[in-house]
Formats: C-alpha cells, sequence, structure tokens
C-alpha cells in the first residue's frame, strides 16, 4: 500500500537519497526545502524554511490535504556552521540551533497530529554521531544533534500508545556536500573507520526505509548510529 511520506531537506544529499528510496518503493513522497527542490517522481514538492513553526505548519496542513494522513515523516533538514567554540558566533549557534533542533522539532509536532489521530506512523530524525564522538569545532552541531535524541525519547513515550514510533539514525562520514567543507579533518575521520570506506547517501536512506517499515513496528525511542563502526568504543 503506498504510504504518504514527507521527507525534510529533501533537496540534495542524505535526503534526496531517502526521498528517492520511498518513490522507488512506490510511496507518495513530499519533498520539503529551502529551495523547493526534490528528486524526480515526488509528489509534491514544497519551498518551506524549517526555522518557521507556521511555515511548517501550512506545508503539512496542504500535504494532508492533498495526500491524506502521514504515515512517515524523516527530519532530516540540517546545517552546519564550524567553528571552534571560543570564537564561536552568536549567529553560528543560533542558526544551527534554529535549522537543526528547533526546525526538527515544528516538523514533528506538525506531522505528528495525523498520526495520532491515525493511531499508526513513524517519525524518524537525521541526528549524527557527532555528540557521540566529539569533534571539534562542532559545538553547535552536535549540541543540536544531541538534543535530537532526548527529543525523540520524549516523544517517543508521549505517542506510543499511539501505534506511532519516533527513532533517530545517527549518520557518520556520509560523502555529501556539506562533509566536503571539512578539508583536512574528513581525511582524519575516513582513516578511522573501521569499514575502510566514506558512507554513501544510500547507505542511510535504507536503514531509514528499514525503520519506516514493518519489521520495525517493535523498535521506537531507538539510536541506530550506522557510520562504517567510527563510534565504536563511544
Amino acid at each position: 500500500m503506498s504510504r504518504h511520506v514527507i521527507v525534510t531537506g529533501a533537496s540534495r544529499g542524505i535526503g534526496a537519497a531517502i526521498a528517492e528510496f520511498f518513490i522507488a518503493a512506490g510511496d507518495r513522497v513530499v519533498a520539503l526545502s529551502r529551495s523547493g527542490t526534490g528528486p524526480e517522481g515526488c509528489a509534491l514538492v514544497l519551498a518551506v524554511d524549517v526555522t518557521d513553526s507556521s511555515a511548517v505548519n501550512e506545508a503539512v496542513k496542504r500535504a494532508v490535504g492533498e495526500l491524506g494522513p502521514v504515515d512517515v515523516a524523516v527530519i532530516n533538514a540540517g546545517v552546519t556552521k564550524d567553528g571552534l567554540a571560543m570564537r564561536m558566533s552568536d549567529e553560528q549557534w543560533r542558526e544551527v540551533l534554529s535549522t537543526d533542533l528547533d526546525g526538527a522539532f515544528y516538523c514533528a509536532r506538525a506531522t505528528m497530529a495525523s498520526m495520532v489521530r491515525a493511531r499508526q506512523g513513524s517519525i524518524i530524525f537525521i541526528g549524527s554521531i557527532s555528540p557521540f564522538i566529539g569533534v571539534p569545532g562542532q559545538a553547535n552541531y552536535a549540541a543540536a544533534k544531541a538534543g535530537l535524541v532526548g527529543l525523540a525519547r520524549a516523544i517517543a513515550k508521549e505517542v506510543a500508545t499511539r501505534g506511532v514510533t519516533v527513532n533517530v539514525v545517527a549518520p557518520g562520514l556520509i560523502e555529501t556536500e556539506m562533509t566536503s567543507e571539512l578539508g583536512a579533518a574528513k581525511d582524519s575521520m575516513a582513516a578511522m573507520i573501521p569499514m575502510g570506506r566514506i558512507g554513501q547517501p544510500a547507505d542511510i536512506a535504507g536503514v531509514v526505509g528499514f525503520l519506516a517499515s514493518n519489521h520495525a513496528r517493535y523498535i521506537t525511542g531507538a539510536v541506530l548510529c550506522a557510520d562504517g563502526g567510527l563510534s565504536l568504543g563511544q
């Protein structure tokens, strides 16, 4: 049966790969992104800044009106503004927290309402292993992604009796435009991956697909690292 799937940050990288995964499975995918672009085959593509709660609410309202209750929400939109903590500006801190944590909450709050009414659904946050291994220069990003864990676990308990699961996928080093900006740090991290390779966006899409499937219907409040073993021992 075709599901209604919303993916945020779907214009490129991990978000685009996730959207493509669900499209290939025959699902009706709504892509949300700042640019208003998404992979070919989406049922609906909307330009949304996730830091604007009203815009998020309106986009989800339109998606539900056209496609029915949301079955799966993949909350992926995120940014980085790296810098050493003692030199990090208020703007660098606020922009990352606003998008990666505040925006994630707005999207979860907007999409869970129809799930609760339908008594089924799956919310999947795309986190990071950054909070678990400690990456210099990412105090803002690590704080936001760590916040997703607490957010997911709190919501998971709130909606569990309604048949809604809430989980976090924590990618490691993945080949995207965002990680291409890491420079020498990317090479250092790559050398530490036990599996000996940098991950691809499709590697994360497959994990998300599993958590959104009936095979994972008894999993909620979990953090699943997909990092080639990079966080082992942490």
